[in-house]
Order: C-alpha cells, then sequence, then structure tokens
C-alpha cells in the first residue's frame, strides 16, 4: 500500500530487545502509510509513549527487565484507547496470558509470523480503532445534542408563553388602536354633520338629537362599541344624501312631496352610502343609512327590504329619525308634540317598524328627559358654573347654533371651564352640561 500524500494515517510504536526482529517489522511495513517509532525494551518503551502520540503498539512478549505483558499492561492504563498487540512464542504461554488479562491486548501473534497476516492483523486494529473513535465522537456529538435538546425543551414553553404574550399584547395594542381610530370618526362625523346642518334652519338640524336618541338606546340596552359607534356614525350623516338638494326641497314635509320632488327624495339614503363608500371605517354606517328608509312591510325604499331582512341598526335609525323628524314637521305638514310622535310610531308598528323593536324604543323614550338624557343616577344636568375639575361629559356639549363644542367623555379642566363660561358671555347663552363624576380610584391614581 502506497503512503497518502497526506502523511502517515497511524503512528506504530514497535518494541522488541532484538534488533534483527525490529529490523524485520519494519521492512514487513515500510510500504505501509504508518510512521514507525521502535524502542529496544520496555522502559524505553513506556519513555517513547509518554513522548509521542501513539495509536498502536506491537511488543514482544520476553525481554529483559520489563517484559512485554508489563508494558501493554502499563500503556492499557495511561491510554485504554491504544491498541496493543504481542509478539510471542510458543513457550511464552503464561506471558501471553497476562498480557490479555492485564494489559486487554487487541491480539498476539505467534513467532515466527506470516508477513500478510501481520499487515492484515494491524489494518484491522487500525480500522477498528477509527470505527471506535467515530463511535465515541458521535456518542459525544450526541450526548452534546441531547444535552442542548434538553435545554431547549427547558426553556421551549418559557419562549412560547413569552412569544404568544408578546403577540397578544401587540394584539391588543392594535385593538386598542384601532378602537381609538373608529372614536375618532365617531367625532369626526359629528363635527361633519354639524357643517351638514349649515345648509338648514334651526328647526330642520336634526342630526344631534337623532345621534342622542340612538347612543341612549344603545346604553340602555347595553349594545357593544361598534355597534354603538356605527348607529353614531348612521345618525350623523344619515341626511347627507339631500346635500344636492335645492333650498325649497329642504323646506318641504315629505308626505308634501310629488312626482319628481317624491323620486329625488327616495334617492337620498342610497347617495349617502355611496358619498361613504370610500371611507372603510364608516361603510357599516353607509349600510344603516342605505336602509334606514326601508319598511318592515317591504314598501320602503331604496331596496324593499322585509322583516328582518333590514339590518337592526337601520330599523332603530328609522325610529330615531321618524322621532325626531315627526316633531320638526319634516315628514307631516303638522308638528306632532313627543307623546304624539310616539303614539303614532307604536300605531304603524308592524308596518312601518319593527314590531318588538319599536315597543323596545318607546320604552327607552319614555324614560328620557325632554332633552334625551337618560334617567340614569349618575348623570349630573349643571351649568357651566356648576361643574368641576375632574368631571367626564357624559353627552356632546353643542352650541346653540348646532357646532360641536365638546365631545362626549371629554375630561373638563379649570381652563376648558372658564373658556365656557367666557364662551357663553359673548354668545349671550347659557349653556346645560351633562356630566358624571370621576371615579375616585381612578382620580386618586389607583386603578382597581
Amino acid at each position: 500500500m502506497a503512503m497518502p500524500e497526506s502523511g502517515p494515517i497511524a503512528t506504530l510504536l514497535l518494541v522488541d530487545d532484538e534488533e534483527n526482529i525490529l529490523n524485520s517489522l519494519r521492512r514487513v511495513l515500510r510500504n505501509e502509510p504508518y510512521r514507525l517509532l521502535t524502542a529496544n525494551c520496555g522502559e524505553q518503551g513506556l519513555e517513547v509513549f509518554g513522548q509521542q502520540t501513539i495509536d498502536l503498539v506491537i511488543s514482544d512478549a520476553r525481554m529483559p527487565g520489563m517484559d512485554g505483558a508489563s508494558l501493554l499492561a502499563e500503556i492499557q492504563k495511561r491510554r485504554p484507547e491504544c491498541l496493543r498487540i504481542l509478539l510471542t512464542g510458543y513457550a511464552d504461554i503464561g506471558t501471553t496470558v497476562k498480557a490479555i488479562n492485564e494489559g486487554q491486548i487487541y491480539r498476539y501473534i505467534s513467532k515466527p509470523w506470516d508477513d500478510e497476516e501481520l499487515r492484515l492483523v494491524i489494518r484491522q486494529a487500525l480500522a477498528f480503532q477509527h470505527s471506535e473513535r467515530e463511535r465515541q465522537r458521535l456518542e459525544q456529538l450526541t450526548q452534546q445534542q441531547n444535552a442542548a435538546l434538553q435545554e431547549l425543551n427547558a426553556t421551549l414553553e418559557q419562549r412560547i408563553s413569552a412569544r404568544t404574550a408578546e403577540l397578544k399584547e401587540t394584539a391588543d395594542m392594535l385593538d386598542l388602536a384601532y378602537a381609538e381610530l373608529r372614536r375618532s370618526y365617531v367625532t369626526a362625523t359629528e363635527v361633519f354633520a354639524n357643517l351638514l346642518n349649515q345648509r338648514l334652519n334651526k328647526e330642520r338640524q336634526t342630526n344631534t338629537q337623532v345621534i342622542a336618541l340612538v347612543k341612549g338606546y344603545a346604553e340602555h340596552y347595553g349594545l357593544d362599541e361598534r355597534t354603538t359607534n356605527d348607529l353614531a356614525m348612521s345618525a350623523a350623516l344619515y341626511n347627507l344624501g339631500k346635500l344636492t338638494w335645492e333650498d325649497r326641497l329642504l323646506g318641504m314635509p315629505s308626505d308634501q312631496l310629488y312626482k319628481q320632488d317624491r323620486a329625488r327624495y327616495r334617492e337620498y339614503p342610497g347617495l349617502g352610502e355611496s358619498l361613504l363608500m370610500a371611507l372603510e371605517p364608516v361603510q357599516n354606517a353607509g349600510t344603516l343609512i342605505r336602509h334606514h328608509q326601508e319598511r318592515w312591510d317591504g314598501n320602503g325604499f331604496p331596496d324593499r327590504l322585509e322583516g328582518e331582512a333590514i339590518p337592526f341598526g337601520a330599523r332603530l335609525l328609522k325610529l330615531a329619525v321618524d322621532f325626531i323628524e315627526l316633531q320638526r314637521g319634516m315628514i307631516l305638514e303638522r308638528r306632532l308634540n313627543r307623546d304624539e310622535a310616539l303614539l303614532l310610531q307604536k300605531k304603524f308598528a308592524g308596518r312601518l317598524y319593527d314590531p318588538d323593536l319599536c315597543a323596545r324604543f318607546i320604552e327607552v323614550c319614555t324614560t328620557l328627559a325632554p332633552d334625551l338624557a337618560l334617567a340614569d343616577a349618575s348623570i349630573l344636568i349643571l351649568d357651566t358654573r356648576r361643574v368641576e375639575p375632574g368631571m367626564i361629559l357624559a353627552r356632546n356639549l353643542h352650541a346653540e347654533n348646532g357646532m360641536l363644542l365638546l365631545n362626549e367623555g371629554k375630561e373638563l379642566t379649570r381652563p376648558l371651564i372658564d373658556k365656557l363660561i367666557a364662551f357663553e358671555s359673548s354668545e349671550g347663552a347659557r349653556y346645560t352640561l351633562f356630566v358624571r363624576k370621576p371615579d375616585p380610584a381612578v382620580q386618586d391614581g389607583n386603578l382597581q
């Protein structure tokens, strides 16, 4: 076998007290890919062994001083991974047994040896050594990987919990941001509704009252925030489609409209929805606006929906709009008072209105004060000089011309109260505020 270009694949130590035996071993192995070291006795062999990295030791059994069995036993103690082969004669049975028992030799070879057999035994020994080293390497690698897996498993649940908490926190933040955005849209639509009112005379400015009605119903029956916001936005913008009307049409009761005027009136809900289609946060409100003139019996417009096919919010919006517009003379030529409007709506329950919803709506309206504030013990009705810093607005505050001054949920501060008082003086008006006292626990900074 030729010596590989990369150098010897193993280092062998040959130990024998006879020089001719060492020469014979070197001759047999000269073409093998081994690095050969020699020693003339056991003591010298141990000295060389201590100075070099030896893969395999071949030792004669009988030597003066330290014999082969003793040498191989000492090597086994020092480096068990080093392979050991004993050369022995027929009369050396005792030494052979000692080498097997104490030196735990790989093989013993009888003298005189067969050259090819000797080369084969060495190759097999080194192949075994290589496979054993590879086994140990893989075993160590497996142990390291198992330890890493155990550590990973020990921390995986903690990592998952931490990541889950992080994702939940992010999701909660997004939900809060989206909810805040929707609340901002509600306020924006109410401001925009005040701009719409600039086209109408004061008697036709109904948005503020319709908003208060649907919010009062939502609060009384505990509707969720999303539904409440959609109702508030639809109430603020329900007459958006009327902006294209001329003043003559704006001032006429709907029951007095005929032919082309009647046809144009029936288009305003759909037109209002189409104007809001590009704004995603108000698209649900746009749907309610489109259908708020549908009738329970299916004879409404624009789509002639019937019964529960009409969205719930649209059915409620129609009740609120009709209740206010009946009192403003916007439906019938004669204005109805509050009680007359409720009696008329009760009469048309099952035809114009959802009968069950109508009954609940009337119940809510009978618990409302004339100013549409709920009979809620936590709500205080105060003028600007009696409100105190820290109180929270329970209803939007509008100027006498319908302009939104402060939105619901605003915390009153001393500078803000002083500004309201000054504004009253400049306008010659007096404002009534619907407020709630702050939660003492929150006010003290001790959230429960």
